[in-house]
């Protein structure tokens, strides 16, 4: 754990409050305009533990790592508006998609033709998941686990969408027990595929790179990665 991986862990922890509070206010037709609560308080938990997460985890190259975080940045202020606003705008989906494309023949651990398969099967996937399940999936999730198959890969991208779907379920079966949600509730899935992405990107050797010992344990006694032998 080094002062850089803290420092980046903290200044992602600053932009998931900020991009909390920002969705409550934009646009202007959207807005709630609600004061800070434990939503705030989670946001920038989760984004502050992803963004260190990676951070501490990877022994890419500086500009690969560098990569990474600046998408993990629009990850999170697409979670935070669909939490807020239930979708997912195309003034932040486009440029995600942009990145991830012009990541791909640069990448060094996802090879050109997996990314590009990781995208069709995930499109594939949930497209045919939206038409047994109505309304189940939004138009703005198929862009975006297009552009997490093109970072992820076909392995890890179907790792992250069983992770955020898991994830989903729980917190459905949570929100349903304490009364929170109806049974026809629409709950948005995209924080939930953010999640599983971060997740499937900090267990995945093939992914930010073989772990740094230290790092590895870290994380391992945090339950994140399977422990070393």
């Amino acid at each position: 754990m080094t002062g850089t991986s803290i420092a980046v862990g903290a200044a992602f922890a600053l932009l998931g409050v900020a991009a909390e509070r920002l969705a409550v206010v934009w646009p202007p037709d959207e807005a709630s305009r609600r004061g800070p609560g434990p939503r705030t308080i989670v946001l920038a938990a989760a984004a502050g533990a992803a963004g260190w997460g990676i951070a501490a985890r990877s022994t890419l190259p500086w500009w690969a790592t560098g990569m990474h975080l600046a998408i993990l940045a629009v990850l999170v202020l697409l979670t935070a508006t669909d939490l807020e606003q239930r979708r997912l705008p195309h003034l932040l989906l486009d440029p995600l998609i942009v990145a991830c494309v012009v990541f791909v023949p640069f990448n060094p651990t996802v090879a050109p033709l997996d990314a590009i398969i990781g995208c069709a099967a995930a499109l594939a996937f949930l497209g045919l998941l939206g038409l047994v399940i109505r309304d189940g999936v939004a138009l703005g999730d198929l862009y975006l686990v297009g552009a997490l198959g093109l970072l992820l890969g076909w392995q890890g991208i179907f790792v992250a969408v069983f992770i955020g779907g898991l994830l989903a379920s729980v917190a459905s079966l949570g929100l349903l027990v304490v009364r929170r949600v109806g049974i026809k509730s629409y709950i948005p899935f995209g924080p939930f595929l953010v999640a599983g992405a971060v997740l499937t990107l900090v267990r995945d050797d093939r992914l930010l790179g073989a772990a740094l010992e230290v790092t590895g344990r870290v994380l391992a006694f945090a339950g994140v990665l399977p422990p070393r032998d």
